[in-house]
């Protein structure tokens, strides 16, 4: 089959076993899974997660793990829209449920975020300052959107590929967070801790068998099961388990409730505005306050120019979904591509339209609740990644500072060329 004729087909969406992979919602085909990755992709479900649960009250303690589950941030409006609940209530009564079936600790993500926009922030000024026409380092391509990322290394390669920003995903990021850093702290080894993600989409469930944790111990998996929110609100809604609400935790052991927060990114993290506003400041010593989209092609494909004088200094560009991705890969093949930077997302609509939440039991993404979730995730505080002396006391404890080896090690990946995986699926669109 050639790549991305199973795009052109319209209304069809193959789904993976019993994990719902939309590969042509995350851009892959039979290129992107080899058999042996659909079934441990298929294993990562609900009785995947009971099952450690249930091993967890036998008597053979030195088979149980401490379970620890961290939140994305795109999920927690889709709980508080769903139940009808502010989003501080929502996560008291998601981590509530999660600890009345046993779960030990429950985090959020968002600092695992910070780590992945300030790293970006810091490689986009270094290929800015790098870029020539011999060795172009620009465009950068954020690489946070694991549908995305899959797509460009198993289908496109060069020139696409070193592109890539190089900064983990906020999910890589959490799962070295809880298998090394926390692991540490807890005196536990990392096989020790049974670490669950919940994330709006299915395509997290792929990235995680990527995941490795350099600095723990060898062979240890950052993240070992990917749950969607929609995965979760049927297990709260079919439980009858009584649950008091309970406080998210932290990594340090902080007693207090920290606010709840997020990024400045209307459905997504928001490495663009993040990266721009640190770029005009850092590269031409510009203070940018709220940063300005205007859509060209259609709502998913907006742009943010950064202009003095009538010249043009920065062009950064928004693209979500298939289509938009296409348009943006052909202008970079032929050579004709204007911007310094481009955030991508496999989603139309970004990470809060994720089809592991929001949706219909026909399959369609239920609009209504979308809109619900936008205007409570537009509510939640926004923090810069900067203002968290979490982050900046994690890299002096955790990574012995901001440019050292481990920072590279710990924070930054490397991207595989395309190849036809063996064994692979044979799948009919």
């Amino acid at each position: 089959m050639k790549c991305e004729h199973c795009t052109r087909k319209k209304g069809e969406f193959h789904k993976l076993a019993d994990a719902k992979i939309f590969l042509s919602d995350c851009l892959a085909c039979d290129s992107c899974v080899s058999a042996e990755e659909g079934i441990q992709v298929s294993q990562q479900n609900a009785k995947d997660f009971f099952q450690v649960l249930n091993l967890n009250k036998k008597c053979d303690t030195s088979k149980h793990k401490v379970l620890a589950v961290s939140v994305c941030p795109q999920s927690l409006p889709y709980f508080a829209a769903k139940f009808s609940l502010s989003v501080t209530d929502a996560s008291r009564r998601l981590c509530g449920f999660l600890k009345s079936l046993g779960v030990h600790y429950v985090f959020d993500t968002t600092i695992a975020a910070d780590f992945s926009i300030l790293e970006s922030q810091k490689e986009f000024v270094r290929r800015f300052r790098q870029h020539n026409e011999e060795e172009p380092a620009l465009p950068m391509l954020t690489s946070a959107c694991p549908g995305w990322v899959r797509y460009a290394e198993r289908v496109l390669g060069h020139p696409v590929t070193p592109h890539l920003c190089t900064a983990k995903s906020p999910q890589q990021i959490m799962g070295s967070l809880v298998k090394d850093y926390f692991a540490r702290r807890q005196n536990l080894s990392p096989d020790k801790i049974f670490h669950v993600i919940v994330a709006p989409c299915y395509d997290k469930k792929l990235e995680a068998l990527q995941e490795d944790v350099p600095m723990a111990s060898r062979g240890s998996r950052g993240t070992d099961c990917v749950l969607t929110s929609g995965e979760i609100a049927q297990m709260m809604e079919q439980s009858d388990v009584s649950v008091r609400d309970a406080a998210l935790d932290t990594l340090f052991g902080d007693v207090k409730e920290e606010e709840l927060r997020r990024h400045d990114g209307a459905g997504s993290d928001g490495y663009l505005a993040h990266i721009f506003r640190h770029a005009a400041k850092e590269l031409f010593n510009e203070d940018v306050g709220e940063v300005t989209y205007r859509a060209l092609r259609n709502k998913d494909f907006q742009e943010v120019t950064l202009e003095k004088s009538g010249e043009v200094l920065l062009r950064f560009a928004a693209a979500y979904g298939f289509r938009n991705i296409q348009n943006v890969v052909l202008k970079l093949k032929k050579g004709k591509f204007p911007y310094h930077f481009v955030e991508v997302l496999a989603c139309a609509g970004g990470c809060l339209n994720g089809r592991g939440q929001a949706q219909t039991a026909d399959g369609r993404t239920d609009k209504a609740l979308l809109q619900k979730m936008k205007g409570i995730y537009a509510d939640i505080p926004v923090q810069l990644p900067e203002a968290s002396t979490h982050v900046q006391e994690l890299y002096q404890e955790w990574l012995d500072g901001t440019d050292s080896p481990r920072v590279q090690e710990a924070l930054h990946t490397a991207y595989q060329g395309p190849g036809q995986p063996t064994d692979s699926r044979d799948i009919k669109w």
